[in-house]
């Protein structure tokens, strides 16, 4: 393993984090509809635990409603209450085998407490990154102690370890100031 290797993995790492805080932000409820919200839900499909998105089509015809084609409709009654159990606050009609999700306007006090999470998931992706460049940090100087790395090469590569840092945090801190614009739009 040279410097390089461990910068590659540190980039890896931080493109992992940042791709799985994506990810949650998709599923917070913003008070507009968001096909993220219900695409990772577990269906009871004749007895298999199946994701929704892979039972139906998920759209947003309209900024708070979220419309669920659910292909089987004999699997449409399982959609529905598998939407009801998830705990999101959200309130299906069927119709046949398409299911209409309306999503309900927030209340002020809602919305700072979304925004109170969001904050409290994006330290904790930015813990996740500095961990990795901890760790990064970490493997090259021990390269260094073993004589493996020189301190110039050392250097240079605890730089752009820490350029990088800084770019994920960055980026983490622009999705989260656009979610929480979102979050706070009435």
């Amino acid at each position: 393993m040279n410097v390089n290797d461990i910068i590659n993995k540190n980039k890896q790492d931080c493109d992992a984090s940042l791709q799985a805080f994506r990810k949650e932000l998709q599923r917070v409820k913003t008070g507009r509809a968001s096909a993220g919200l219900v695409e990772g839900l577990i269906v009871d499909y004749y007895g298999s635990k199946t994701p929704l998105s892979r039972m139906a089509q998920i759209s947003t015809p309209e900024p708070r409603l979220i419309s669920i084609q659910v292909y089987d409709a004999g699997a449409a009654s399982a959609v529905e209450k598998a939407i009801q159990m998830a705990n999101l606050g959200l309130n299906p009609s069927r119709d046949g085998n398409t299911i209409r999700v309306n999503i309900p306007a927030l209340t002020q006090e809602t919305r700072a407490q979304i925004v109170k999470a969001l904050h409290k998931m994006a330290e904790d992706i930015k813990v996740s990154v500095r961990n990795h460049r901890r760790d990064s940090n970490e493997d090259i100087k021990k390269l260094e102690k073993d004589s493996i790395a020189t301190k110039d090469e050392a250097k240079k590569a605890l730089d752009k370890v820490q350029k990088q840092t800084d770019s994920y945090i960055e980026e983490i801190d622009k999705l989260l100031k656009a979610k929480e614009a979102e979050a706070m739009e009435v």
